[in-house]
C-alpha cells in the first residue's frame, strides 16, 4: 500500500514526498504556489506560459505523480494516453516512497530528481535518478500542460516503453572448463564463436537461477530491457565443457605466433577437446570446420592401413625412400633435398619423410582404390561428429586417380586440425577411436563410434611418432614440448595459387594430441610446428 504525500520548500527546493504513514495530507505552501492559485476564467489561454502556471502545474503535476494517482498525472500532461500507461506502469512496480526534488527552473523548463524505494518478494532497494520537464499550452484547451515527453518519468524511456518488476527473464550463464573455470572471450579470444555457438545450443541447461529487477521493458522487441535496480542477484547458470583453461590458454597463445593459424588439443584417453584456438583474419573457426589437404600428417593414417593391411608387418618392415616413385603414369617426388635410402624400413621412411617408400606401397595388390578410405574410417573421419559446435569430419575419397597422392596427405583428402588431432589421440589411445566432444553427453550429444585400428597398427605407429619426435624431421621443434613420452609427425600440403605450402604438423605428449595449422607457413617444422610444441608444452 502506497504511503502519504507530503510537499514543502526546502531550502528554496519543492518537494513532493511520500510519508511512511500512508497518504494523507498535502499542503501547498504559498512560497512555492506564489498565493492564491488563479482562477479558470482568470488564467491566460494563449501566449506564452507564465512562471506562476509553470509553478501551479508543476506543483499539481508532482504530487499526483507522488500519490500514485495516475489519471491526475496523466491529464496534467499534453498526451494523457501515452503518460497513463508509463505511469500506470510506474505506480505497479512496486515502487513506494517516492520523493521528487524540483531544482531551479529556467523559463518553462523544471529539473527534477526522482527517488523511491523498489520493493519486491521482501527485498528493497532505493531508485533515484534526475530528469526534467517542460510546461506548455495546450492547443485545444490553452491550459498550461506538462509537455509529454516518454524521459519525464525516466531519462531512458523510449516511446511505448513501461517499467517493470519481478524474475530477470534469464540466468545469466558462465561457460567453464572442466574444472570450473570461467572461460569468457575477453580472456580467450579465440573461443567468442565457440561460447557464442554454445550459449545458443544449450544455455537452457546450465541451470542458475534468475535475479529479482526493477527494469524497463523496451516496446521495440528487438531491443534489450534495460535493468534499473537489482534486488537479488541471480545464480549463473554453469555451461560446462570439457575445455581446459591451461591448455586453452596455451593455444591462444600459440597460434599469436603466426597469422592464419589453428590448433586443436584432445585428450586421447577421453576424447575431450581441450583447447581450440585461430589466429585468422577472417574469424574462420578453421580448426574445427577448415577443409584443408594435411600433408604428410596423413601418413600416420596410411602407415596404419599399411600394417592393418599386412603390406608391412611392423615398423621395420622394408618400405624403400627411391629418388621417385611412378603411380598409373605420374610421377611423384620427395621434398628437395631429401637424400634416398633403399634398404629404408617404415620407420625410417616415416621419421624422414618421405613419399616415395609410401608410394612404392600403395599399389600392393593387399589394397583397393577404397583401403586408405576404409582405414580412415576407423579413425572415424567421415562420419557425422557431434562435438557441441558445427564441426567437419574428414574426408579422404575412394579415388582411383588419386589413390597415390591420398596416401601422402594431397589429392583429394580433406582434413581440419580437430580430425587431424583426433586420428593422433586414436594412436596414442591404442587404436581405439573416441569421438571428440566439446561438452558433456549429458548435453544431448550422440558420438560417433567407429571400430579403431588394431592395437599392433597403434603400437608401431606411435612408435614411429616417438622415432621422428626424438630423431626425425620434428626432433627439433618436440625438444621444445616437455618431458615425457612422446611423438609426432610434420607435414606440408602444396596449394595452387599459393607461393608457399601450407605448414601442418601432429604430436602427442603423455595424454594430450595436438594438431595444428599454418596457411602458407612453410614446412611443417617451421610455422605449424612451434605451435603444437607450446600446447604439448603446457598440458591439460
Amino acid at each position: 500500500m502506497r504511503n502519504g504525500v507530503k510537499t514543502g520548500l526546502v531550502g528554496g527546493v519543492f518537494t513532493v514526498m511520500v510519508g511512511i504513514a500512508g497518504y494523507g495530507a498535502f499542503n501547498l505552501y504559498n512560497g512555492v504556489t506564489g498565493g492564491e492559485t488563479a482562477s479558470a476564467d482568470s488564467r491566460p489561454t494563449s501566449g506564452p506560459v507564465t512562471g506562476e502556471e509553470v509553478t501551479d502545474t508543476v506543483g499539481k503535476f508532482f504530487k499526483a505523480w507522488a500519490k500514485g494517482d495516475t489519471d491526475a498525472a496523466a491529464n496534467l500532461t499534453n498526451n494523457n494516453a501515452a503518460a497513463s500507461k508509463v505511469f500506470g506502469s510506474f505506480a505497479s512496480a512496486d515502487l513506494t516512497k517516492v520523493k521528487i526534488d524540483q531544482g531551479k527552473a529556467s523559463g518553462t523548463g523544471v529539473p527534477f530528481t526522482v527517488s523511491a524505494t523498489v520493493s519486491y518478494e521482501g527485498k528493497s532497494k532505493p531508485l533515484s535518478y534526475k530528469s526534467e520537464l517542460k510546461v506548455v499550452r495546450g492547443k485545444t484547451t490553452g491550459a498550461p500542460l506538462v509537455d509529454w515527453q516518454p524521459t519525464v518519468v525516466h531519462p531512458d524511456l523510449k516511446e511505448g516503453d513501461t517499467f517493470a518488476v519481478g524474475q530477470a527473464d534469464d540466468p545469466q550463464v558462465e561457460v567453464v572448463d572442466r574444472d570450473n573455470k570461467v572461460l569468457t572471450a575477453e580472456k580467450y579470444p579465440s573461443l567468442k564463436p565457440v561460447i557464442d555457438e554454445l550459449l545458443n545450443r544449450y544455455a537452457d541447461k546450465a541451470g542458475g537461477k534468475p535475479g529479482l529487477e526493477l527494469w524497463i521493458e523496451r516496446a521495440d522487441a528487438s531491443a534489450y530491457n534495460t535493468p534499473l535496480v537489482t534486488l537479488q542477484k541471480g545464480e549463473p547458470g554453469k555451461l560446462k565443457t570439457r575445455l581446459s583453461a591451461t591448455a586453452q590458454a596455451a593455444a591462444e597463445k600459440a597460434v599469436k605466433l603466426r597469422p592464419e593459424s589453428s590448433v586443436v588439443a584432445v585428450q586421447p584417453s577421453s576424447g575431450d577437446v581441450l583447447a581450440v584456438a585461430n589466429n585468422r583474419a577472417d574469424g574462420f573457426n578453421a580448426a574445427f570446420s577448415g577443409t584443408m589437404a594435411p600433408g604428410s600428417t596423413m601418413k600416420i593414417v596410411t602407415a596404419a592401413m599399411l600394417i592393418d593391411y599386412g603390406v608391412v608387418s611392423s615398423a621395420h618392415g622394408p618400405a624403400p625412400c627411391t629418388p621417385d616413385a611412378m603411380f598409373r603414369g605420374r610421377t611423384i617426388k620427395n621434398l628437395p633435398g631429401l637424400q634416398p635410402d633403399e634398404g629404408a624400413t617404415l620407420a625410417e621412411t616415416f621419421s624422414r619423410s618421405c613419399n616415395t617408400g609410401f608410394i612404392k606401397h600403395i599399389d600392393d595388390d593387399k589394397l583397393s582404390d577404397s583401403s586408405l578410405t576404409d582405414e580412415a574410417a576407423k579413425f572415424g573421419i567421415g562420419l557425422e561428429w557431434q562435438t557441441g559446435i558445427p564441426s567437419y569430419d574428414g574426408s579422404v575419397p575412394a579415388d582411383y586417380n588419386e589413390r597415390a597422392t591420398n596416401a601422402i596427405g594431397q589429392g583429394t583428402v580433406q582434413m581440419s586440425p580437430l580430425n587431424m588431432a583426433s586420428i593422433v589421440a586414436t594412436v596414442k589411445n591404442g587404436g581405439t577411436f573416441l569421438q571428440p566432444s566439446l561438452v558433456p553427453g549429458a548435453y544431448g550429444i550422440k558420438r560417433a563410434h567407429a571400430p579403431g585400428i588394431s592395437s599392433h597398427a597403434a603400437q608401431q605407429v606411435a612408435m614411429m611418432m616417438n622415432i621422428t619426435a626424438t630423431s626425425g624431421t620434428a626432433k627439433d621443434v618436440m625438444a621444445q614440448a616437455g618431458r615425457g613420452y612422446k611423438g609426432a609427425k610434420t607435414g606440408s600440403a602444396e596449394v595452387d595459387g599459393q607461393g608457399k605450402p601450407n605448414s601442418w604438423f601432429a604430436g602427442f605428449r603423455e595424454d594430450m594430441a595436438v594438431a595444428a595449422v599454418t596457411q602458407e607457413g612453410g614446412r611443417g617444422g617451421e610455422s605449424a610446428g612451434p605451435i603444437v610444441a607450446t600446447v604439448l608444452r603446457a598440458g591439460s
